[in-house]
């Protein structure tokens, strides 16, 4: 009697398994090449959803597929574990965020396993686990000692709906990145990475990731945004010369200025408006721009609006008076936090000197005589290449050579020169929040800022608080923040702002590598042993934070002396969305599709096959219901097929195709082999390795019973190892009904057999004079010569001749004769 297939019976089987053998734990073997396979791991919200199942699913296939290779893979997992959600439920719920996050974590991790990933959990991490972050704390300060992490007074952008600040990459037009309240700035002291530093080596280095997807490379490129211009440094006598420095790319246009404009928050403002007529608007109008976000000040479509400050700077080159004013569109931490206005030849300088009517000079005079110089800035700027012209000593010069000569002489008077400057800014890292990792600082009255001695680390939280969400409990935790100090031994405070959560996830990939090293993150041994990432796997929207933030991890580790390799992640795969009805999954759209519910109904293999034959990984997923019972169908197809022909296999069948049918399933198993080998371990198209699996089993259904026994046993047990990867249950089940001993996902890969491929007929096409009159069937590897002979002696091409001379005959082995008649 038929065993049905029974996906919630067997899956719980072989799930306990793989559990009780280790099968999916690391195997150590230096005899074996490495392969680091790596999803990004998630955050412990509650419950995954199918995008996290989408891509969990991905990364398995390849990590099962390497392992069935011959590598040694690491494939390991853990949790983004602190963070603003945890805070929230904490004052919603009533619970604390460390139990919150761990019960998250062990639905989470439940829920992993059933879709029956291969995960060595052994090497399992959590960002909130003091086993954890004592190391996040210790790079901190390995930042301190490099001289990359510091503390400064700056205006800040705030979220008021969470209560913290947010780095620049966290501001998504506008809006805080996690709950879309609209972002203010706060003048606060902060701690900073100097992320900086490292903006050219960010840049050039996005060349040596050939792996890496061309639009997030682009996407990295534009956010460091590197300008090449001068820098000119202007000063201001009524502040006994206090200088001011603006970066330009247009230094050929310096004689055309005629007005500065600084950022409303600029230092220099309440110095310049001190006493004058002017001092009670601007303040007013600084105090208002410091509530309006970066994009929406910059933005095109917004209204250029300012006032002038009363004071006057000194022009660099020649000593003229040129207005301050300060404006909404110059930012502080952008450039030099100042710029200078020429109205003539710039679009933006143009309409604001309209505006306000200020003036306008000309120093670029246009190539075409129709134009009059008296004619530019009247109607618009003139932004096009031209002649110098009211510039001093550089009259007549062609202004693109004028550049260089202009930043030269600039450089040599002491007043400036060619720099080159980026739009990325230093990473913003401290966090007014509870549940996050505590910055390792002390502050000392006498001794000042003193970093934890690294021995002393973890500096942990304190579990004894209450948590409000809307102010940071560690400000009033009295064991928390009084502390002596180790220089001094006097009384001391503690830091009590901690960590954005994205210095968690910038190193995490690293620890996975040593998990368990007590005396370090990672030993340099274990960390050039495994490290790069051969294959990371997630979602495009980290392009910019995520994975710029780890580049730069990697880089200072690096120079730090702790591993030997500077960029994280060799190959990087970023999946799509999965959508319902053509829409993001949303549970305001009620269109959620729930794992579990559709792993109780239809089991892990189903949604795995479905998730991975519905498009291919970097295309968004439309999940639908009738696709999902294709796939269960499909699975209960192949369960029949083996079902039914287990005995067969058992006794040990050898191929011996000699009959057509059997040449035809034979060849049909070997192209199996070869495209699937391919499809998911080159090209990663997951969906046509499907379909090719499914071709092989519409073959082996058709296979008539009076040809080769062998040849049907071959392609049954190819197909069951085929399978394995991506539906690794059932597969396991097949592998023992067939009797095979062992693991299947222990077996070696197979390997194609070229000659296999090879057919014995192929169809060509006749031509008459390159017009296709006819195809004819015959035997493969003829040479052009025999070729040539046997199509002229057949009476098909004979009567195509039809008694007409032969004047040249041309043949394509295996494809066509095309015979030219006179």
């Amino acid at each position: 009697m038929a065993m049905p297939y029974n996906p919630q019976q067997l899956e719980g089987k072989w799930q306990k398994f793989w559990n009780e053998q280790g099968t999916n734990k690391t195997a150590e073997d230096s005899s074996k090449p490495k392969f680091y396979c790596l999803e990004q791991f998630p955050y412990p919200s509650g419950r995954l959803h199918m995008g996290h199942m989408r891509v969990y699913s991905i990364g398995d296939v390849i990590a099962r597929l390497k392992r069935m290779n011959g590598y040694q893979v690491l494939h390991p997992m853990g949790w983004d574990a602190f963070g603003l959600p945890a805070e929230n439920a904490a004052v919603k719920f009533g619970a604390q965020p460390a139990k919150w996050t761990y019960e998250n974590i062990d639905f989470m991790k439940n829920q992993l396993n059933r879709l029956g990933v291969s995960i060595d959990w052994s090497r399992e991490v959590a960002t909130c686990s003091p086993d954890y972050y004592k190391w996040t704390q210790w790079l901190f300060l390995t930042f301190l000692e490099q001289g990359l992490a510091y503390r400064k007074r700056a205006f800040v952008n705030w979220c008021p709906e969470c209560s913290t600040v947010l780095a620049n990459e966290q501001v998504i037009d506008g809006l805080c990145w996690r709950c879309d309240s609209e972002v203010t700035k706060k003048d606060l002291e902060q701690w900073f990475f100097k992320i900086t530093d490292y903006a050219e080596r960010l840049l050039t280095d996005l060349d040596n990731l050939p792996g890496w997807p061309e639009k997030v490379r682009t996407m990295q490129k534009n956010w460091i945004g590197k300008s090449e211009g001068a820098n000119i440094t202007f000063t201001i006598p009524e502040l006994d010369n206090e200088e001011v420095t603006v970066f330009t790319t247009r230094p050929d246009t310096l004689f055309g200025v005629s007005y500065m404009v600084l950022a409303p928050e600029h230092p220099l403002v309440p110095k310049l408006i001190a006493g004058k007529a002017e001092e009670a608007k601007v303040l007013a109008f600084v105090e208002e721009m410091k509530k309006e976000s970066d994009i929406t000040r910059t933005s095109t479509d917004a209204e250029k609006v300012g006032l002038f400050t009363g004071a006057y700077a000194k022009h660099a080159l020649t000593g003229e008076q040129v207005p301050i004013w300060v404006a909404n569109y110059v930012l502080l931490d952008y450039g030099t936090g100042s710029v200078m206005g020429v109205p003539a030849h710039d679009e933006r300088d143009f309409a604001f000197a309209k505006k306000y009517d200020l003036p306008i000079h000309v120093v670029i005079n246009p190539e075409d005589a129709d134009v009059l110089v008296e004619e530019i800035g009247v109607d618009a700027a003139f932004t096009e290449d031209g002649t110098m012209i009211n510039s001093g000593q550089f009259d007549g010069m062609p202004n693109r050579e004028a550049i260089k000569a202009i930043a030269d002489h600039l450089e040599k008077e002491g007043k400036g020169g060619l720099t080159t400057t980026y739009r990325l800014r230093d990473w913003l890292v401290s966090r007014q929040r509870y549940w996050g990792t505590p910055i390792p600082i002390i502050y000392c009255d006498d001794c000042g800022v003193v970093p934890v001695p690294k021995d002393q680390l973890p500096v942990t939280l304190p579990e004894d608080v209450v948590i409000d969400g809307k102010r940071n409990p560690l400000t009033s935790s009295e064991d928390f923040l009084h502390t002596t100090c180790p220089t001094c031994g006097g009384k001391a405070r503690r830091e009590t702002d901690t960590m954005d959560t994205f210095i968690d996830s910038s190193w995490y990939y690293l620890r996975y590598t040593d998990s368990q090293n007590k005396e370090m993150p990672f030993s340099k041994e274990n960390a050039d042993k495994w490290m790069q990432v051969d294959e990371y796997i997630g979602g495009i929207e980290h392009a910019i934070l995520h994975l710029l933030y780890s580049r730069f991890f990697t880089k200072v580790l690096h120079d730090a002396g702790m591993f030997s390799f500077d960029e994280p992640f060799r190959s990087l795969l970023t999946q799509g969305m999965v959508l319902k009805d053509g829409t993001k999954m949303s549970k305001s759209k009620g269109n959620v599709v729930s794992p579990d519910e559709m792993i109780e109904k239809y089991g892990a293999d189903t949604v795995r096959l479905f998730i991975l034959f519905a498009a291919p990984p970097e295309r968004d997923l439309d999940w639908t219901d009738t696709g999902v019972e294709g796939s269960f169908r499909f699975l209960n197809r192949v369960w029949r097929l083996v079902e039914s022909h287990s005995d067969l296999i058992k006794t040990g069948q050898v191929v011996n195709a000699q009959d057509d049918a059997a040449k035809e399933l034979n060849r049909t198993t070997h192209y199996a082999i070869k495209k699937v080998t391919e499809d998911i371990g080159e090209r990663y198209t997951f969906n046509t390795a499907i379909s090719t699996i499914m071709e092989l089993v519409n073959k082996l259904y058709t296979y008539p019973e009076t040809s080769d026994r062998g040849t049907l046993a071959f392609g049954l047990e190819n197909l069951i190892v085929l399978l394995a990867p991506i539906a690794p249950h059932i597969a396991e089940e097949m592998w023992q009904m067939i009797g095979k001993s062992g693991s299947v996902h222990n077996q070696e890969w197979p390997q194609f057999d070229p000659q296999a491929l090879v057919l014995d007929e192929v169809e060509i096409v006749i031509q008459i004079n390159g017009k296709v009159r006819d195809k004819m069937v015959v035997a493969n590897g003829l040479s052009k010569e025999d070729l040539e002979k046997h199509v002229l002696a057949t009476e098909k091409a004979i009567a195509l001749i039809d008694g007409k001379t032969v004047r040249k005959v041309i043949a394509v082995p295996g494809k066509l004769v095309n015979i030219v008649v006179g």
